[in-house]
């Protein structure tokens, strides 16, 4: 049986009410629902003044995971957790910290959807690191993106049918990480607005990308290991 796969990305506040009507329909019909960062509309520093309303939108489509956006994060630890209160879907970082090594997010995430386990890991770009004068003022630092999913890839690839990274790196960068390791069958992007109309194959590895602002969605099959993709403008 095939998975089938919804994928948003950057939609930077822009989920409105005649885009969520369009991902209600689309929903009925996949299996997983993954968007990939930037979903809300406040900026990199900016701290919500409320909670932002995407959060209650993309749980009530039933989010099977999302991955940390630059837009979610901020330096101030209550600042980035008034970014995600109301999220209750599982949102992903792998290469996100504290300074004493304990993690905000989850690394990675296995379901099982039409009978298939499927496992998830998400990475970002990293914002802040452990060579940046502005570590000192921030709660958080990150890792390298690509080295985190690299790392984790042969940990979980004998518990999984099916290995998905999900990230927020640009499509050079997953281009990097497909270069890298063929562990990953799907790399789900986002953070560079790129409008793949077709999957871009490298390693033998499809990665795709759904533009961003809420003009279209990406609807994939997955059969075993023949992907069908497209996008479809909401």
């Amino acid at each position: 049986m095939p998975l089938r796969i919804l994928h948003t990305n950057d939609f930077h506040g822009n989920l409105d009410e005649r885009r969520f009507d369009a991902l209600v329909q689309l929903r009925e019909n996949v299996n997983v629902y993954f968007d990939n960062g930037d979903a809300i509309k406040t900026g990199n520093l900016g701290i919500p003044l409320r909670e932002e309303p995407v959060w209650k939108l993309l749980d009530a489509l039933r989010c099977t995971a999302s991955v940390l956006g630059n837009r979610e994060t901020h330096v101030l630890e209550s600042a980035f957790q008034a970014k995600l209160k109301g999220a209750t879907h599982p949102i992903l970082c792998a290469n996100l910290r504290r300074k004493d090594g304990s993690r905000p997010l989850p690394s990675h995430l296995i379901v099982e959807a039409a009978g298939i386990r499927v496992g998830i890991v998400g990475v970002m770009v990293a914002m802040v690191t452990e060579r940046m004068k502005t570590r000192g003022a921030s709660a958080y630092l990150w890792d390298d993106p690509i080295a985190t999913a690299v790392a984790l890839g042969p940990e979980l690839r004998p518990q999984v049918d099916v290995l998905i990274a999900l990230t927020h790196v640009g499509v050079r960068q997953d281009e990097r990480l497909a270069a890298t390791t063929d562990l990953y069958d799907l790399i789900l992007g986002g953070h560079s607005h790129t409008v793949l109309e077709e999957p871009l194959v490298v390693n033998g590895t499809p990665i795709l990308q759904a533009g961003s602002h809420g003009r279209f969605a990406g609807l994939y099959e997955w059969d075993g290991g023949k992907l069908d993709a497209r996008l479809v403008p909401i």
